[in-house]
C-alpha cells in the first residue's frame, strides 16, 4: 500500500497525556536553570584544577550517569579534548566484591571513598533520591571534599541533605524526572562544551 493512502494510526489518549506532562514538568524545571549553569561552572572549576567527575545511579539513573560520562569523554557537538570523568557502576568486578563482601549499600560509597579528592565532582542521579546506595555515596563524597551534584526528583530524598548543588526535577513521576535529567546533562555538556572551546558567546 502507498504511504500516502495508509490510515493515519490511532493515537491513544494515555500517549496525549504523558506529552501534556513532559511539557508541564518541562516548564516547572525552567526554574532550575539557574542550579544548571552552577553545575557547569562547578565542573568546569574541577577540570581546570585538574579534578574528576564521578558519577553513579541505579538502573536507568545508572544509564543517564554513564551517557553523562560518555559526553564528557567522548564530546557533545564540539571537537575539543577528552574530559576526566568516571561512572562506578561500570566496574562490575568491583561493584559485586563490595556488594559482596559488605553490601549493596556500600557499592558506591566505597569507590567513593577511595577515589574522590577535593578538587572532583561526584554526581548521583536517583530519581527519589532514597537509594540507601546514592545517599552513602554522597556523604563519604561531602566528607571526602568534593563537590556533591544531585540529578534528584520530588522532594529530593535523603540524598538532598548531601547535595552541594541539587537538581530536583519537580515531579515524582520517573519518566519525567529522567526525561528532565537528560536536558540537564546535555545543558551542562554544551556549556562545558563552550568553555573548552572558548566561546564567550554560549557561556
Amino acid at each position: 500500500m502507498p504511504e500516502s493512502t495508509r490510515p493515519e494510526p490511532t493515537v491513544p489518549q494515555w500517549m496525549r497525556e504523558q506529552l501534556a506532562d513532559h511539557r508541564d514538568v518541562a516548564e516547572r524545571a525552567a526554574a532550575l536553570l539557574p542550579e544548571v549553569r552552577r553545575a557547569a561552572d562547578a565542573l568546569v572549576s574541577a577540570f581546570t584544577a585538574g579534578g574528576i567527575l564521578y558519577t553513579f545511579g541505579n538502573g536507568g539513573s545508572a544509564a543517564d550517569a554513564q551517557h553523562f560520562t560518555g559526553e564528557l569523554i567522548g564530546h557533545y557537538k564540539r571537537d575539543r579534548r577528552p574530559l576526566p570523568a568516571v561512572t562506578l557502576s561500570t566496574d562490575t568486578t568491583t561493584m559485586t566484591c563490595i556488594a559482596n563482601d559488605y553490601s549493596f549499600d556500600d557499592v558506591f560509597a566505597r569507590q567513593v571513598q577511595a577515589l574522590a579528592r577535593p578538587a572532583d565532582v561526584v554526581a548521583a542521579f536517583t530519581t527519589s533520591g532514597r537509594s540507601a546506595n546514592v545517599v552513602t555515596a554522597l556523604a563519604a563524597a561531602r566528607a571526602a571534599g568534593a563537590t556533591t551534584l544531585l540529578f534528584g526528583g520530588g522532594d529530593g530524598g535523603p540524598a538532598l541533605e548531601h547535595a552541594d548543588i541539587a537538581l530536583v526535577v519537580p515531579s515524582s513521576t520517573t519518566p519525567r524526572i529522567q526525561e528532565m535529567h537528560t536536558f540537564m546533562l546535555h545543558a551542562i555538556s554544551e556549556m562545558i562544551d563552550a568553555w573548552a572551546d572558548d566561546d564567550q558567546e554560549y557561556l
